[in-house]
């Protein structure tokens, strides 16, 4: 007589397939790992935001203090020769965590990159905050990984979920934040088994980030606009330029580090490095470019800026990280992007506000080969509205930046073509 299936017995058969026990384990065991995770790098966020606009204030109060930014840079540079020789790397030490786990993350790499990038804004310094908030929420997170006894499989997940959480908090983008810890570390690939962590710890962080009373920057929404050939047609070159932008910041700042690597004592690198970025603070006769540049960012959105904006932005980023100063590349990265944007409203038909939101996500898409986390901050930051045309101006400038970026421990897990196919499996610091 042939077995009868009810649908009792197919519901049975659905939950046993799906292993609820483990699947229930699975999620309550990270949802408590994620929200100790978002405690961590959101209260370190918040905490690194509010010092950030301190020092910010007090710099733009006391623009001599520029002067001063060779004397900060040895203090940098000697506190990372004599107590940071592992985490001097940074961002690549946290993603080569990932890729290969070994040796726990040191907690000293906190107060090491917070101090750090403190350090070079208050005096004046062309960096961002984004690196500094992914590696505080990395190492934080690594803690994690003795406290519970992780083993290396589950390492990586922390690691990641601690990327998303410190991203996320920074800048007020949860869904980005997550977004970009899956994807930063391996180039055209996503881990689908760290979706949950990364998740939630964006989410926590974020959270935990807003409750301590600290806001973010808000910037104009977009306005409706219809598609049409010929704003996709200018999406495309837009796209093409913020993408060889990228390209070149990245391989500007690793040359400039590459030149400074010949100093042998290396807490002179950015004592050289300071006094370059001081004659030229000097010779501009203005201290625009220093700092985060959040004020000239927002002013892009309103009307067109001289291309020299961008061209001086990337160029003294690119020494001051370069020669050794911390921070991140991020918000500079947003800066460069959203002024060439603007600058690019002479001569595209597309309305300014656009164009600079284009070049603020697309530009970073392109440096940090995340063109998914890029669209989404996107989405977050400007609303619904001009979605598509931010979407393709990410893909298009990640397109365009080649195998190149500011993270050399990122793996290429995919070709971004198959011309490039030969150089699968490499890291971008091999090429």
């Amino acid at each position: 007589m042939p077995l009868r299936h009810t649908p009792a017995s197919y519901l049975f058969s659905g939950l046993r397939a799906l292993n609820l026990p483990a699947t229930l384990f699975f999620m309550l065991r990270w949802l408590v790992l994620s929200i100790l995770i978002g405690v961590l790098a959101g209260s370190a966020s918040a905490l690194f935001l509010v010092s950030l606009e301190w020092v910010t204030n007090y710099r733009e109060l006391h623009e001599w203090i520029i002067a001063l930014l060779p004397l900060a840079g040895l203090v940098v540079g000697v506190a990372y020769h004599y107590f940071g020789d592992r985490v001097v790397r940074g961002n690549n030490l946290v993603l080569e965590e990932v890729h290969a786990p070994r040796t726990l993350i040191p907690l000293r790499l906190v107060p090491l990159v917070l101090g750090g990038t403190l350090l070079t804004h208050l005096f004046g310094g062309s960096a961002g905050r984004e690196g500094t908030a992914v590696q505080m929420g990395g190492a934080l997170a690594d803690q994690l990984t003795r406290l519970f006894r992780l083993r290396p499989r589950d390492r990586r997940l922390l690691l990641i979920a601690g990327m998303s959480a410190g991203f996320a908090s920074v800048f007020g983008t949860p869904l980005a934040g997550a977004v970009f810890g899956l994807e930063v570390f391996l180039l055209g690939t996503i881990r689908y088994d760290a979706v949950l962590p990364a998740f939630l710890a964006a989410v926590s962080a974020d959270f935990v980030t807003r409750a301590w009373g600290v806001g973010h920057t808000h910037y104009p929404q977009l306005a409706a606009l219809p598609l049409t050939p010929l704003g996709l047609g200018c999406t495309l070159l837009a796209g093409a330029l913020f993408g060889l932008t990228a390209r070149s910041f990245a391989t500007l700042t690793h040359w400039i580090g590459r030149q400074f690597a010949r100093v042998a004592y290396a807490p002179l690198r950015p004592v050289l490095g300071g006094a370059l970025v001081v004659a030229a603070v000097w010779t501009l006769g203005t201290a625009r470019y220093s700092g985060l540049g959040v004020p000239v960012i927002v002013e892009a959105f309103h009307m067109p800026l001289p291309p020299t904006d961008f061209i001086l932005k990337l160029l003294l980023t690119a020494l001051t990280l370069g020669c050794g100063f911390k921070g991140g590349e991020v918000t500079p990265l947003f800066f460069i992007g959203a002024t060439l944007g603007s600058a690019l409203s002479v001569v595209l038909p597309l309305p300014v506000a656009l164009l600079a939101a284009m070049g603020f996500v697309a530009v970073f898409a392109g440096a940090a080969n995340t063109p998914l986390a890029c669209t989404l901050m996107g989405l977050e930051l400007f609303g619904m509205q001009g979605g598509i045309y931010l979407a393709l101006a990410c893909v298009v400038a990640y397109l365009f930046s080649g195998h190149r970026g500011i993270y050399s421990a990122q793996v290429i897990g995919q070709a971004k073509h198959l011309r490039l196919g030969r150089e699968q499996g490499k890291r971008l610091g091999e090429l």
